[in-house]
């Protein structure tokens, strides 16, 4: 029986561990972090990510966690809205929470988790990498939950080169989670709550609402995939391709991604294989990300949503 050894515990990491279970692979999990914890994320799960958890048998557990059900989608410019229905419901769900029922599962498939190993990982979802920009130019993600009345839309406030999005998690709670320029965030010498009143959109948004946590922060950040680089492990979630957070497609990716590295490391697939499929599935997602990160830094972005279909927008930001 082969053992798979996986470096971070997050959704991607977990997800291979329970895949490579399921393929009888013995699988010891390497997580340096006190697990679960809260992390910067958008934590929305757009409606594919069912048949993902599905297969891995945790659909149930998600379910029974309170995932709030999002139906639409606001995205907000300025003084402009557009408005669209999602083609399926959409999920929200806590990091804390999601990360704790996957590692439930790998567990009682028999998983280890250790906090260190001497064997060479074989599958890498470490996270993030951290960006090689210049001081100022840099980018940072916060992130906080609030309480009070909570709707069924993911929406998103682009603002001074920053966005925002809002949605529903579970236990009735929102969770608030934004990206924007290091230059931008001194100003306030990184006080969120200053931050988002920037937007006078995302202020009256958030005006009902009381924040329940501090603001947690992460980066810097850095957007960039490695479908076409040569490599001698696995590589999945983050690690691989971290995609502007916007498009709400990065926890369906890290699961995918997971699930696909635990059954190539359990099969000892070749990894240029796995990286094929890696790449078919997230590619264009990827690519359409790009042009609409680009059309948000030359001040496009307002004018491209108004010719695009929200529906078309979000459909070609789906990994396939």
């Amino acid at each position: 029986m082969n053992r798979v050894t996986i470096l971070g515990g997050g959704p991607a990491g977990a997800s291979a561990a329970i895949a490579a279970c399921g393929e009888g692979s013995a699988v010891r999990l390497i997580e340096k972090s006190k697990f679960p914890r809260h992390k910067v994320c958008g934590e929305f799960f757009s409606p594919e990510i069912a048949q993902d958890l599905d297969r891995l048998q945790v659909w149930d557990a998600f379910v029974a966690a309170g995932a709030a059900r999002i139906r639409r989608m606001i995205l907000h410019f300025g003084q402009r809205d557009k408005t669209c229905p999602l083609p399926e419901s959409g999920w929200g769900l806590s990091r804390h929470a999601f990360d704790a029922l996957l590692l439930d599962r790998a567990l009682a498939l028999g998983a280890e988790i250790c906090r260190e190993s001497a064997e060479e990982p074989w599958v890498i979802a470490a996270g993030r990498r951290t960006a090689g920009l210049c001081r100022g130019r840099r980018l940072f993600g916060f992130k906080a939950h609030f309480e009070g009345p909570a709707n069924d839309a993911v929406e998103l406030f682009f603002f001074r080169g920053c966005y925002a999005g809002v949605s529903a998690i579970e236990g009735g709670r929102t969770n608030v989670c934004g990206l924007g320029p290091e230059d931008f965030f001194k100003r306030f010498d990184f006080e969120y709550d200053a931050v988002v009143a920037e937007s006078p959109a995302l202020a009256s948004r958030l005006a009902p609402l009381r924040r329940t946590m501090k603001w947690l922060s992460t980066g810097p950040l850095q957007y960039g995939q490695a479908f076409n680089s040569p490599h001698e492990r696995y590589r999945a979630g983050d690690t691989l391709s971290f995609v502007d957070p916007f498009t709400g497609s990065g926890l369906l990716a890290a699961v995918r991604t997971g699930a696909l590295a635990g059954v190539a490391a359990a099969r000892s697939e070749p990894v240029s294989d796995y990286m094929a499929r890696c790449r078919a599935s997230l590619k264009k997602p990827f690519e359409v990300a790009g042009i609409f990160r680009a059309a948000l830094d030359l001040g496009w972005a307002d004018w491209l949503a108004g010719l695009v279909p929200g529906r078309l927008l979000f459909a070609l930001t789906r990994p396939h």
